[in-house]
């Protein structure tokens, strides 16, 4: 049910969504000239997957976590993104393509290694990742490995229809920041 529900959510919200994708790729390429942004990330059963977000820190920055970039890579227009988390939007199409869940933990580097075990050990991997879940409602990032694993566990072992809408309702209306960066 819920990859039927991942399914339609991801192809109407590409639909709908599309006249605010084009206008917030062109903003981004007088942004960054370069809006958009792939990354390698750690998919279910821990396998590689390219993840498609809105550039939201300058081309220079390090691949690190969100945590550890500084405050100063952000742009301005990244940092409206950030906030009102439109940078998520091109996700949709990992949505589409099966590498992610609307709901689910959020992916992570290969490059974090104390998150990777926690994970590992809970089984967290056994699902795809997704855009928003529990963990990102309640401002809980990728700086607490192990409170991060707890919560995305407690996520997937309460995952209902319910929960489903609920985390994506609380996600648009504003509820959790995101990932932290550092300032």
């Amino acid at each position: 049910m819920i990859r039927f529900l991942d399914v339609l959510s991801s192809v109407l919200g590409l639909v709908f969504g599309f006249p605010a994708l084009v206008i917030l790729t062109l903003i981004g390429v007088f942004d960054t000239g370069s809006p958009i942004f792939w990354q390698e990330r750690v998919g279910r059963n821990k396998q590689p997957f390219t993840l498609v977000k809105f550039r939201t820190m300058s081309k220079d920055t390090a691949s690190v976590a969100s945590h550890l970039a500084s405050t100063a890579s952000i742009t301005p227009f990244g940092g409206f993104l950030r906030k009102t988390k439109l940078d998520e939007l091109p996700q949709l199409w990992n949505v589409l393509k099966g590498d992610m869940s609307l709901v689910g933990p959020r992916p992570n580097l290969f490059n974090q290694d104390e998150l990777i075990a926690e994970r590992d050990a809970l089984g967290v991997y056994d699902v795809r990742p997704g855009i928003t879940g529990l963990a990102q409602v309640n401002e809980i990032d990728m700086s607490t490995p192990a409170l991060l694993a707890k919560t995305d566990r407690k996520m997937i072992d309460s995952l209902s229809v319910s929960n489903y809408f609920k985390y994506i309702i609380a996600t648009v209306s504003g509820k959790g920041r995101g990932d932290r960066v550092k300032s």
